[in-house]
């Protein structure tokens, strides 16, 4: 009998998703875990695998790539060779659209019969995903040059090309993605499901300004940047604030404690869509070098909406770095269901006063911890503050081993 191919759930919360696009050509065979159709989920577009194996057929009435349908809708079907379409009709010819995605050169798709022939176009070829930002930003994508393979227009190229400016006159209508939505979603539970508060220090940032610069120096193929540096440091302070390595489970009843092999830490990512939170995993027992490596992978990923969603997913603590930008202290917002996140400010150049009184040049830097007050006190909070402070002043000494 036909096999269903239905919206699946990607998240926890997920009610609805993005159809972005199939990866298949109609008629063409499917194998068992080969890519079917992207979809964009709560904060993710990934790639479907197939669970079946079989024939596409595309319904007529099937969703439309861009369409923001609920979970588990009907999506179309893999048929066996010779098998009656699911709704007993005669075949129908399927003409593929502009908003299939096209396979890739090496692959061949069934050739099906038609009383005229397919036209074909010199046309540029544009990804769904970029015709959708297309339409949003009022670009037209058929105009540009894409620099993805064979032409493609890509969304950076759509991006590029805008010039569109955000609308804010009072009453105008703004669009929302469904990405937006399911982030907005996120920060809304984070904020009703917690009590935060949150603490600041002034941290002696000479030693991983000094620690990086040593990296450069030696000509490193790799350069860490101040948020790689950070988490391997949290990962070394964590083990002596069990308080602090903790999640709240799914009914928000029990904190849960995440041992030291599974220390992993989000970075916080501005992208397009808005904010994503990527994790680099088991922190505690990989080195600097490779954490920096993963973590500009990751950004990459988050940056081009090619994150799964399990690459977000089991975190223990999340790092927000505004630094660049010149914001000194704010006030992050915790990544439910973690209970911390801890705030980077901008490295400034500063008159320090030292034990005996003298005035000298250094480098300061404000770490702002937000935690919830629910699942942790100030105190214990604070003194996880106060190590990781003296973790950034003493960063060689710890991460190298000096």
């Amino acid at each position: 009998m036909p096999h269903e191919i239905r919206l699946p759930r990607l998240g926890w919360s997920m009610e609805e998703g993005t159809f972005v696009g199939w990866l298949k050509m109609p008629g063409a065979d499917v194998s068992v875990g080969e890519p079917l159709f992207e979809l964009e989920g709560e904060k993710a577009t990934q790639e479907i695998e197939s669970l079946d194996a079989g024939e596409l057929y595309i319904p007529p009435d099937a969703p439309k790539p861009g369409s923001t349908i609920p979970v588990g809708t009907l999506l179309g079907y893999l048929l066996a060779k010779g098998e009656p379409l699911p709704s007993g009709d005669a075949p129908k010819v399927i003409v593929p659209s502009q908003d299939i995605i096209e396979p890739a050169p090496a692959m061949t798709s069934t050739t099906m019969a038609t009383d005229a022939p397919i036209a074909t176009t010199t046309a540029s070829v544009a990804s769904p995903r970029a015709k959708r930002v297309a339409q949003e930003l009022g670009v037209d994508w058929q105009t540009l040059k894409g620099t993805g393979k064979d032409g493609r227009v890509r969304e950076t190229d759509v991006r590029a090309a805008s010039t569109v400016a955000v609308p804010t006159a009072v009453g105008l209508p703004v669009g929302i993605t469904a990405r937006r939505k399911a982030i907005a979603e996120r920060l809304r539970t984070s904020v009703e499901r917690t009590i935060p508060v949150t603490l600041t220090t002034e941290a002696d940032a000479a030693g991983i300004v000094t620690l990086r610069e040593q990296f450069k120096a030696a000509k490193s193929a790799v350069i860490p940047a101040f948020t790689d540096i950070m988490a391997c440091l949290i990962a070394k302070v964590l083990p002596r604030h069990p308080q602090i390595a903790v999640r709240w489970d799914s009914a928000r009843s029990t904190l849960v404690a995440v041992p030291a092999d599974q220390y992993h830490i989000g970075i916080a990512v501005d992208t397009p869509d808005g904010l994503l939170v990527p994790l680099v995993r088991d922190v505690g027992r990989t080195p600097l070098l490779k954490i920096a490596t993963e973590s500009k992978g990751l950004i990459e990923r988050a940056r081009h909406g090619r994150l799964t969603i399990a690459e977000m997913q089991s975190g223990v603590l999340t790092i927000s770095n505004l630094g660049s930008y010149g914001i000194n202290g704010f006030t992050p917002i915790i990544n439910y269901p973690e209970i911390a996140i801890l705030g980077l400010g901008a490295v400034r150049r500063e008159a320090v006063v030292t034990d005996d009184d003298r005035i000298v040049p250094g480098l300061r830097m404000t770490l702002s911890l937000t935690f919830d007050h629910a699942a942790i006190d100030g105190a214990p909070a604070a003194a996880f503050l106060k190590d990781v402070a003296h973790a950034v002043k003493n960063a060689a000494a710890i991460l190298l081993g000096a």
